[in-house]
């Protein structure tokens, strides 16, 4: 207690973070119970008051929700979710027994809480196939698709399957049946810890060791996890938000209780004591940790500026999951150390050494070779980027629909049916809207059944506000681009002059409208986004480092890592190589890998400069600073990197499309920051920058705020 006591007592030159140091590693069970409390207390509630995730796809001036409000407002019946009840049989469905049984089926089913209407094949003849063999019915719910629950949709689905037998098929699609679908789940948290666990052993020679990035990541998470639960019920938060904070959370815990305890670890080899060395790696590695969490969350935040609704709730879950992480890796890890730190030391000084001392020799002379041909390495580097960054140009925005789901699933299995016995159109219906008399909507019907890329239309279905709505099947699937070239058509060139002679309102709506109005969006309003992250950003850099040139590189190389995470996911899913079912890259996939991405390369930048500039600081020396600092972080930065491909990566393990997507652009993104830009790319630029890398003009220096990233010499006077 006596060593514990002296450690706390410090001079009046110590600095927020080290205070911080002393005080966790005093009241060590005190910092350790409060976060034991605070994961029960939060999760406890979660449980007891359940979460409220729910989706927000409007997009206010848009065609496609002022077709929706507009039916909401005066024609509620036909503004609900729609689901098909698609029914097969080889032999044809018109034979009495099966008519009886499915008519029977169908019955049951607008008998069910939520349905608000069901419409029978037998009553249409369009929804019935040319030979007869395969028929849908539409079921209409009372409420758009992401406010049906989900075990109301599910009773649907039973009641339906229950009429199959002996040659008649029965498969259910649309967005309600997709929603409600179960996953199985995939193995991808799990996989990527113990991976994550494998590499830890192994950098740090023990399990102890490894473990504690590990727990930080867990109390972190789940923390937050259970407080994004609860503001559910008071913010509209999406539903595929957890697992998007599992898959940074789990990553960003992990790195940045390593980059911590990598720097405590080498204070230890150095000579200093348990608490002195917690102290310092506060201090200096701690600092880094605070502000490279500080760009993740601007980045994330920054994804507000785009005004979707559906994002922000997302971004704000996630930059919350950051912020938690990064107070866990400031105040939990140094608890954790003093309790369990003799043991670590004992792992740590057993493996010290020579094995540590040639793997920084190794980076030097890796740095001294990029120093001695900066201009090839630069070169080979950026052309290899700019390559596999190429196919972003070409990229489709847009969500998948049924026909990416598992072959197994009843939604895929309709879809096909459909497709098979009405073209793929049917799968990706629009819907025009049409305020104004019947006369006018049999016209705008008779004009759109002929309009080039519309395979079919239905009659008006009228309702006694005046609007009447019109079903236009395309030519081609909801994915392809054609159906895209098809809505915007129909807005600027088949309706307009419809509208203009009749008098009517036309309107062109419908999930597969709204698709495509989204994608143009998120397109619309990316470039202000990128703009906003990246100024923010390099604003913060220029803070940090007193540097007008770093702030440029590093977003410029940020920028150019994230366009080839990007590129590789265009040519995978949706070029489909490697056997992948090609399609539209998710709307929501650019914006928020850019986010996440570009914020944990501004991580290992940050990283990596802040021990280039604390070389440069004490030494003047710009060759000898960038080779130290690679040497000193090359290590543990490719660990770091490592942990979060595999993290990423498992996720490419679960059975949903967008998180497959999430997971391959955010570990292709790190992997290439960590091998390509901070060992190939950044030592070559340094060196060509030389002593200007280090450039502030005095007005600037004099006008900025100063905030360093190391301690000072007075900083660590501290009695040991």
């Amino acid at each position: 207690m006596a060593q514990t006591t002296q450690t706390e007592h410090t001079t009046s030159t110590s600095t927020v973070f080290t205070r911080l140091a002393a005080r966790s590693y005093r009241h060590r069970w005190l910092a350790l119970i409060a976060w034991v409390a605070v994961l029960v207390a939060v999760t406890v509630a979660a449980q007891v008051v359940g979460s409220d995730y729910r989706n927000d796809f409007s997009l206010p001036g848009t065609d496609s929700q002022r077709a929706f409000d507009m039916l909401r407002e005066r024609a509620p019946e036909q503004a609900g979710a729609t689901a098909q009840v698609v029914v097969q049989r080889a032999d044809g469905l018109a034979a009495k027994p099966t008519r009886d049984r499915i008519e029977a089926m169908l019955r049951d089913v607008r008998e069910l809480p939520r349905v608000a209407e069901v419409r029978s094949p037998y009553e249409d003849p369009s929804a019935m196939s040319r030979d007869g063999t395969i028929a849908y019915a539409t079921v209409v719910f009372d409420a758009p698709a992401e406010q049906v629950p989900s075990e109301d949709v599910r009773r649907v689905m039973d009641t339906a399957q229950a009429a199959r037998s002996d040659g008649l098929r029965v498969e259910l699609g649309g967005d309600p049946i997709r929603n409600a679908q179960e996953s199985a789940g995939g193995a991808a948290e799990g996989v990527g810890m113990l991976a994550a666990l494998v590499i830890l052993v192994l950098l740090f020679g023990s399990l102890l060791a490894a473990s504690l990035p590990i727990v930080i990541a867990v109390f972190a998470v789940g923390s937050a996890i259970g407080v994004v639960a609860l503001a559910s019920h008071l913010a509209t938060i999406a539903d595929f938000t957890v697992p998007l904070m599992l898959l940074v959370g789990l990553g960003v815990g992990i790195d940045y209780a390593l980059l911590v305890f990598s720097r405590y670890r080498s204070e230890l080899l150095a000579g200093a004591d348990r608490a002195a060395a917690t102290r310092t790696a506060l201090d200096t590695a701690g600092r880094t940790v605070f502000f490279a969490g500080c760009t993740v969350i601007v980045a994330l935040l920054g994804l507000i500026a785009l005004g979707l609704g559906s994002l922000q709730g997302v971004a704000v879950a996630i930059a919350v999951t950051v912020l938690v992480t990064m107070i866990a890796s400031l105040t939990l890890l140094p608890a954790l150390l003093a309790v369990v730190g003799a043991r670590v030391e004992r792992g740590v000084r057993k493996r010290a050494s020579r094995a540590t001392r040639r793997e920084g020799d190794r980076w030097r002379s890796w740095s001294t070779l990029m120093q001695r041909r900066p201009w090839a390495a630069l070169v080979l580097a950026v052309g290899a980027l700019l390559a596999l960054a190429w196919p972003t140009l070409d990229m489709r925005l847009g969500f998948a629909d049924a026909g990416t789901d598992a072959p197994s699933a009843t939604s895929r299995a309709a879809y096909d049916l459909l497709a098979e016995g009405f073209g793929a159109g049917f799968n990706g219906p629009l819907v025009v809207v049409v305020r104004g008399d019947t006369e006018a909507a049999a016209t705008v019907q008779q004009a759109l059944s002929t309009t080039t890329g519309v395979a079919a239309t239905t009659p008006p279905l009228p309702s006694s506000a005046g609007l009447s709505t019109i079903i236009v099947f395309p030519d081609a699937g909801p994915q392809d681009a054609r159906t895209a070239e098809l809505v915007d058509r129909l807005r600027s060139q088949t309706l307009p002059p419809l509208a203009a002679s009749s008098g009517a309102t036309l309107l062109v709506g419908g999930s597969t409208a709204a698709v495509v109005d989204f994608a143009d969006a998120v397109s619309g309003r990316l470039p202000i986004f990128i703009g906003l992250v990246v100024g923010l950003s390099a604003l913060l850099l220029l803070v940090v480092f007193r540097s007008v040139l770093i702030p440029i590189k590093a977003a410029l190389l940020n920028l150019l890592s994230v366009g080839a995470a990007m590129g590789a996911i265009t040519l995978i899913f949706q070029d489909g190589r490697f056997g992948v079912q090609p399609g539209p890259i998710e709307a929501y996939v650019p914006v928020m890998i850019f986010a996440i991405a570009f914020g944990l390369s501004m991580d290992y930048e940050v990283f990596l400069l802040a021990r280039m500039h604390e070389e440069w600081q004490r030494t003047r020396d710009a060759q000898l600073a960038i080779r130290e600092g690679l040497a000193t972080t090359g290590r543990i930065v490719t660990a770091a990197a490592a942990i979060m491909v595999l993290v990423f990566g498992s996720f490419l393990l679960d059975p949903g499309r967008m998180l497959q997507q999430f997971g391959l652009g955010l570990a292709v993104a790190v992997l290439l920051d960590a091998l390509v830009i901070r060992c190939l790319i950044v030592p070559a630029v340094m060196r060509l920058l030389g002593t200007r890398a280090w450039w502030l003009p005095r007005w600037l220096d004099r006008s900025l705020p100063h905030v360093a990233l190391e301690a000072g010499p007075a900083d660590q006077r501290v009695p040991r």
